[in-house]
């Protein structure tokens, strides 16, 4: 199963007095990039919602490497990092679409609920979900290129 890599533009609301994108929006397009991921494999946050069961954040980290600016676009690798029957651990990578510049990395570790709140097996409880996840191990988004001067500049 081959995923595409999450786009996203960078809107004006997005950014700050210097037209750089504030840093708390990074977290949230780590979100977009993880609900789009999910879709891609066929078990959206809705239809899994729907069965009965919930992944929320546990935490969420970001470390920045580059400013992003006003229009640019952003290209999001998530990838699968971790998974128990109970957690879950994703990696996501930042790119600048026009010169694969890195922005951002950023992890966020999950846990799988039932509609009650209360911590589930997904394996056990979902287990088609939990294959396809299983699947995601290594194998998501994230493109593996060449380590370049800049992705290790600060902004």
């Amino acid at each position: 199963m081959d995923f595409v890599p999450y786009r996203h533009k960078v809107q004006y609301y997005e950014t700050d007095g210097m037209r750089v994108v504030h840093h708390s929006n990074y977290i949230r397009f780590m979100e977009e990039a993880r609900c789009d991921l999910m879709e891609q494999m066929g078990y959206s946050y809705s239809r899994l919602e729907s069965m009965g069961f919930f992944i929320p954040v546990l935490s969420a980290s970001c470390d920045y490497k580059q400013m992003t600016r006003f229009g640019e676009t952003l290209v999001i690798g998530v990838e699968v990092t971790a998974l128990s029957p109970t957690r879950m651990t994703i990696q996501y990578e930042m790119r600048d679409d026009a010169t694969g510049s890195l922005r951002a990395t950023g992890e966020t570790h999950h846990c799988f609920l039932s509609s009650a709140g209360r911590p589930i097996s997904l394996k056990r409880e979902a287990p088609e979900a939990f294959e396809y996840l299983r699947l995601l191990l290594g194998a998501g988004t994230t493109e593996k290129a060449e380590a370049k001067p800049e992705d290790t500049a600060k902004a």
